[in-house]
């Protein structure tokens, strides 16, 4: 069984396709957790439905336009919390609210503030729970990335399974005219993007956003699995490895930091380089100047960029040690001639192998 564990449950699952929360449903859902939790397991819960409390509460009616979806969730976000923490008290649990946006886990040392804080709440038995913080965010609204934030906390949390709680069954795939649930997804190929649908009407994610999660967890060695939130003790039973849902099985393991560089910050360009620098990366080298064809955008120093090769293809991500302009000045150069051009004695790596992941799958 695993020993930390992430469950993200969306607004859909939460009402049961209401438009009200499911108190019932959400009092059933504690309880499990809180009997993995009294077992020795550590649970985080990402949760939705600040937004649909809050227009409960206002009597509102969708659509909402961004800025009233925003206080819709300031007024939801404490009712969320309050049926909450009634629900975990029945069980003798106190929970922690932590609401995170997108820069808080782009950022290293917010990033690693983040862990420190759950690690301690996770050590005193409180069970943590994370909401996008949708009073500021726009982003995370606009494209639903509930489930992203679950992938990202397992990153925070160094979770080894993600159970996201949907709707559905899985993850399912049209063969002549029939719908087929795959049962287990040992890559992400292009015909599984082309199968992915779009977001329902009361929720914000969709198959899409639950294929970016999957990108994540199965890079960084975490076990996904997309079921239905309203199967019978389904986080108990996908625990103890009962076929339930789509299992997105993990591709392979990254040191923590690698795990960061990888999927949390926000890529802000791209390097260009050869084919000789392409083979030399995929061996374990860093990227030097002379290897570089081209930097396009206009990222600075020690922002994550993505590594093409001539065709266009990103095969690797890293920090850069040298801003765009700079690279655009040293590229094709050797590394000891860095100092005339750019007037300083730099780094000889653009980026260096130990900021540098290579992409798999």
């Amino acid at each position: 069984m695993a020993q930390t564990l992430v469950v993200k449950v969306g607004t859909s699952t939460l009402t049961g396709g209401k438009e009200t929360l499911d108190i019932a449903y959400m009092a059933d859902l504690v309880g499990q957790i809180c009997g993995l939790v009294d077992e020795g397991v550590c649970v985080v819960l990402v949760t939705s439905g600040a937004i649909r409390s809050g227009m409960a509460a206002l009597n509102l009616r969708p659509p909402l336009n961004l800025a009233e979806k925003q206080a819709a969730a300031a007024v939801g976000q404490s009712l969320l919390m309050h049926t909450y923490r009634e629900l975990f008290n029945r069980h003798g649990r106190q929970i922690g609210q932590v609401l995170l946006t997108r820069a808080d886990v782009e950022d290293r040392e917010r990033f690693l503030n983040a862990r420190r804080t759950f690690q301690q709440l996770l050590r005193w038995g409180v069970v943590p729970i994370v909401n996008e913080n949708d009073t500021v965010a726009t982003e995370e609204i606009r494209f639903g990335d509930n489930d992203l934030l679950a992938a990202l906390t397992a990153l925070v949390v160094d979770a080894d399974v993600v159970l996201l709680l949907s709707d559905v069954d899985g993850f399912f795939v049209r063969e002549g005219g029939q719908r087929r649930l795959l049962s287990q997804v040992r890559q992400l190929d292009e015909t599984l993007w082309r199968h992915a649908g779009r977001a329902g009407q009361m929720g914000t994610g969709g198959m899409v956003s639950k294929l970016k999660a999957a990108e994540v967890t199965m890079n960084c060695g975490i076990l996904l699995v997309l079921a239905n939130g309203r199967t019978p003790q389904v986080v108990r039973r996908v625990l103890q490895g009962e076929p339930i849902g789509t299992r997105f099985l993990p591709l392979r393991s990254l040191p923590a930091r690698k795990r960061w560089i990888a999927f949390a910050p926000k890529v802000r360009g791209r390097i260009v380089v050869n084919e000789g620098a392409k083979k030399r990366l995929l061996q374990g080298s860093s990227l030097l100047p002379v290897g570089v064809l081209a930097a396009e955008g206009n990222f600075d120093i020690g922002d994550l960029v993505a590594v093409v090769d001539e065709g266009g293809q990103t095969f690797a991500k890293g920090l850069t040690n040298y801003s765009a302009e700079q690279i655009r000045r040293i590229a094709g150069l050797s590394s000891y001639q860095i100092p005339k051009v750019l007037g300083t004695n730099g780094k000889a790596e653009v980026i260096h192998r130990d900021n540098l992941v290579v992409l798999s799958g």
